[in-house]
């Protein structure tokens, strides 16, 4: 058997005819690592879920490792480690008491548990917080926890459904890097991303879009460098032509002659004897892109939060157009927009009453709420959305609705933390389009971001690490500190390893 997957024109409908999957045909070579590139929709978790038997498929047919999850689905779980987006750690659990509830459910015989432990522990770095909660730990740590808990039993086949979302650029390549040693051990790895600059990681590669195959073969085939890959998925995909910014050109700014809009004045906090964030100051002007890089867990959105007045800071502050935080919060919000990383709207309310709801939060002129509601509606293209639950909204449209919600009010300041964080790639040119012509009108923004090409849209960036700045300039500056030739990327872990080393010789 050369291919661990077969799948013959694979179809598959839900409610209302609507296609997730659409006359699919593809195999996956066995012992390599296949990377399942697509938007939000394309139908990237509806395969790995038909692949596995927890779905059943409307037309068509798959073997996975021979056999049909139709009929099979039992034989097929013990041979395979599937990794959901939403992979189920308990929180309130440690990282061993996590993985001897998985090894329960997997039935590992009790006098094999401990060899087979200290081997994913040892592979993930994860030795050192065993008795650590699954709660209290970084994003990236979380997840490799979950690939641990997904590794117990040694699976012939793994299925990794978006596993570096909203990881940073560090633990993403450790993640790669440990996946890579599975596969020279003859593993199959089929990896679900919407991060392009991952293609070149994988052996192959298979774009979807829409349920169907828009492109299957060797990675470097489509292009040489992350951005050019980037830019012919786009093209696939029907590409993306930008107009002017409507958003833009409809917003509302209020002329202001305050310096600095945003101020971080030795900003710090403290959970007992730990720094969250650690005496940080910084100066935001008018019109200005200011971003916050930085692993998981370095303090990014710990900063964000208290610059809201959504946490109260040990010490310092921070001001807000003049506005301090602390003395006259509801007066420094009343200039904010703010993105939580996290999709923070109402999941029971569908799109128009959230709409609706935060319209009337942002205080907007109730007789101008239906006319600015219908304009974000237009702009956003939530038409055929409107009477949708919040959380039933593909990623991308969640996305969409958090933007939309935190500038219908025409705030003079943005806060967006992590704003594309799992979406596809004509998402995420139509957000920085949107965020650029902002800052050109005059918005000051603050974000967050795990993709290295998006820093590079940033005026100044500042370098989170371990609660501290450990160097702020503009994308070129932190580049140049490493060399000529850096990418961004570079930059990123280049700065953190000298950081590290400096710690080391104190």
């Amino acid at each position: 058997m050369t291919s661990s997957i077969e799948i013959k024109n694979l179809t598959k409908k839900f409610a209302d005819d609507e296609l997730a999957i659409d006359n699919l045909s593809l195999n996956i070579e066995k012992g390599k690592i296949t990377g399942l590139i697509g938007p939000d929709g394309a139908g990237k978790t509806t395969l790995l879920r038909l692949i596995t038997g927890l779905l059943l498929p409307s037309e068509g047919s798959i073997s996975t490792l021979g056999l049909d999850p139709t009929t099979s689905q039992k034989l097929i779980s013990a041979k395979i480690g599937y990794m959901p987006q939403r992979f189920g750690l308990y929180e309130d659990l440690s990282v061993i008491e996590n993985l001897n509830l998985y090894a329960d459910l997997k039935e590992i015989p009790k006098n094999e548990k401990e060899q087979i432990f200290d081997k994913v522990l040892t592979m993930t770095d994860l030795k050192p917080f065993v008795n650590r909660l699954a709660g209290a730990l970084s994003g990236g740590m979380k997840q490799k926890l979950g690939l641990a808990c997904t590794l117990l039993g040694t699976p012939e086949l793994l299925l990794l459904d978006e596993p570096s979302v909203g990881v940073d650029p560090i633990s993403r390549r450790e993640l790669i890097k440990m996946v890579k040693e599975l596969a020279t051990e003859g593993m199959t790895i089929l990896w679900s991303t919407a991060y392009l600059d991952e293609a070149h990681s994988f052996d192959s590669c298979v774009v979807l879009s829409e349920g169907r195959t828009i492109y299957s073969g060797l990675p470097h085939a489509l292009s040489e460098t992350s951005q050019g890959f980037e830019q012919k998925v786009i093209e696939l995909m029907g590409g993306f032509n930008p107009q002017s910014s409507e958003l833009a050109e409809k917003f509302e700014l209020k002329e202001t002659n305050i310096e600095y809009v945003i101020e971080a004045l030795d900003l710090t906090k403290k959970y007992g004897d730990f720094y969250a964030v650690k005496n940080n100051t910084f100066h935001i002007g008018k019109g200005e892109i200011f971003g916050l890089l930085g692993p998981n867990g370095a303090g990014k959105s710990t900063s964000f939060k208290m610059m809201c007045g959504l946490a109260t800071p040990t010490a310092g502050t921070a001001k807000i157009m003049g506005q301090d935080i602390l003395t006259n919060p509801s007066k420094a919000r009343s200039y904010l927009g703010y993105m939580a990383q996290k999709f923070s709207l109402y999941g029971d309310l569908s799109v128009i009453q959230n709409l609706r709801f935060f319209a009337g939060v942002y205080g907007i002129d109730i007789f101008k709420r239906k006319d600015k509601i219908y304009e974000i509606v237009e702009i956003f293209h939530f038409e055929k959305y409107l009477n949708h639950d919040a959380k039933e909204l593909p990623l991308g449209y969640k996305q969409r609705l958090s933007l939309a919600c935190a500038v219908m009010h025409n705030p003079p300041v943005l806060f967006l933390d992590e704003p594309t964080s799992g979406v596809d790639p004509v998402t995420r040119r139509e957000f920085w389009h949107h965020i650029k012509a902002l800052a050109e009108k005059g918005v000051t923004v603050m974000v967050t971001t795990h993709f290295m090409d998006e820093a590079e849209f940033c005026d100044r960036i500042s370098l989170f690490y371990k609660g501290e700045a450990i160097a702020t300039g503009s994308p070129t500056e932190l580049k140049n500190m490493i060399s000529p030739t850096a990418t961004m990327e570079d930059a990123f872990v280049g700065l953190i390893e000298q950081y590290n080393e400096k710690e080391v010789l104190k």
